[in-house]
C-alpha cells in the first residue's frame, strides 16, 4: 500500500477529526514532508482536507468520494476491492482479470466509466463523481447458463436493500435488471458470463451494476432525460462508500446462501410489472402482452394479445401507457 493509500485509510478511520502532522508521521512511520506530499496528492484527487497550524489535517466529514479505504469501513464480507477514478468499463476490466485467473470475490469499483456497458449493446452513462460503478467476479460451481439469471435477480434485491439502507426511499424492480426510485431508473445491472467448453457450465460470471447517486451537473443527457433519476437529491456524507458496501454485503449474503435464500420472494414483492401491459422486446420483434406473474426462478409469465402464454427468462419489457 502506498503512503497516500495508508494516509487515506487513516483519514477515513478518523473522518472529521484533526490529526497533527506529527501524529500522522508517527503512525505511518514517514517524515513530515512525506505527510505534506501525500495530503496534497489526495487533495489533487478531489479529497477535501482542511489544514490548520494548531490542529493538523482533517478529512471533511462531508466528503463523499468512493475509495477502497472508505468501502472497507463498512464491508463485512471477504472481498478484494479495487477502486479507480476512471476506467473504460468495470465489466471489461474484470473479465480480462478473470481470464488471467483472478479469484472469485475480486471487485472493481470506479468513479466514472468512459465506455460503461448496458444490456443489449447499449451504453451506460457513467459521468465522474455522480455515481458508483461496480463489477464483481463470481465463479459459481455447477451452474448451467440458463441459471445465470439468478445472479442478476439476486443483485437486484441486494441493490434495493442497499438503496433503502442509505436513504429513506423505496426501491422497486423493473424486470429483469433495472432499479427504480420515485418512478425513475437509478441503477442498472449487467451480468456477463464465460462458459466452460468441457462442462457447458459457467466458468465465471461478472456481475456489473451502476448506481446514479446524484444527478450530473446540467442534468442527464437528452436521450435518457425523463427515464433516469438519482438516488439522492443532495450530497450526503459517505453515501457512495456506504451504498457500495451495503450492496456488496447484501449480494454476497444472498449469493453464498442462494439455495436457501428466499430472495425470489423479495424480488417478486418488489416488482412493479405484474399486472401491467408491456411490450416484450426481443432481437427480432416486439410483441404486446400482459404480465401475469413471476416464477420462483424470477422468470416472467406473460399472456400475449392472441391469448398464448409465455415464460421469459431473458429479454426486456417496456411498460405501455395505460
Amino acid at each position: 500500500m502506498s503512503t497516500k493509500d495508508e494516509l487515506l485509510l487513516l483519514f477515513e478511520k478518523n473522518k472529521g477529526t484533526y490529526l497533527s502532522g506529527e501524529e500522522i508521521a508517527d503512525s505511518l512511520q514517514i517524515s513530515r514532508t512525506a505527510v505534506w506530499k501525500a495530503v496534497n496528492s489526495l487533495r489533487n484527487d478531489g479529497y477535501d482536507i482542511d489544514a490548520q497550524k494548531t490542529k493538523g489535517y482533517c478529512l471533511s466529514p462531508m466528503t463523499d468520494k468512493v475509495s477502497s479505504q472508505g468501502i472497507s469501513k463498512y464491508l463485512t464480507k471477504d472481498l478484494e476491492v479495487e477502486v479507480y477514478d476512471e476506467v473504460g468499463s468495470t465489466n471489461n476490466m474484470l473479465k480480462e482479470r478473470a481470464s488471467q485467473g483472478a479469484k472469485e470475490g475480486l471487485v472493481i469499483v470506479a468513479n466514472s466509466q468512459t465506455g460503461g456497458k448496458g444490456r443489449l449493446g447499449r451504453s451506460f452513462y457513467s459521468p465522474l463523481d455522480t455515481g458508483v460503478y461496480i463489477s464483481v467476479l463470481l465463479r459459481p460451481q455447477n451452474i448451467e447458463p440458463q441459471k445465470a439469471l439468478k445472479i442478476t435477480t439476486m443483485a437486484a434485491v441486494a441493490a434495493c436493500k442497499a438503496v433503502e439502507t442509505v436513504t429513506d426511499k423505496k426501491a422497486l424492480i423493473k424486470w429483469v435488471n433495472d432499479i427504480f426510485v420515485d418512478g425513475l431508473k437509478v441503477a442498472g445491472i449487467l451480468t456477463e458470463a464465460s462458459l466452460s467448453m468441457e462442462t457447458g457450465n459457467l466458468e465465471y460470471a461478472v456481475l456489473g451494476i451502476g448506481f446514479n447517486v446524484y444527478e450530473p451537473n446540467g442534468g442527464f443527457p437528452e436521450e435518457i432525460k425523463g427515464i433516469a433519476g438519482a438516488i439522492l437529491d443532495e450530497t450526503v456524507p459517505d453515501a457512495k462508500n456506504r451504498l457500495a458496501s451495503e450492496f456488496l454485503n447484501r449480494f454476497k449474503d444472498i449469493y453464498d446462501n442462494m439455495d436457501t435464500s428466499n430472495y425470489d420472494i423479495e424480488y417478486k414483492k418488489r416488482s412493479f410489472v405484474i399486472g401491467k401491459k408491456v411490450n416484450v422486446i426481443s432481437p427480432t420483434d416486439t410483441r404486446k402482452a400482459t404480465v401475469l406473474d413471476i416464477t420462483s426462478d424470477c422468470a416472467l409469465i406473460v399472456e400475449y394479445e392472441d391469448g398464448t402464454k409465455g415464460t421469459l427468462s431473458t429479454g426486456e419489457v417496456s411498460i405501455r401507457p395505460e
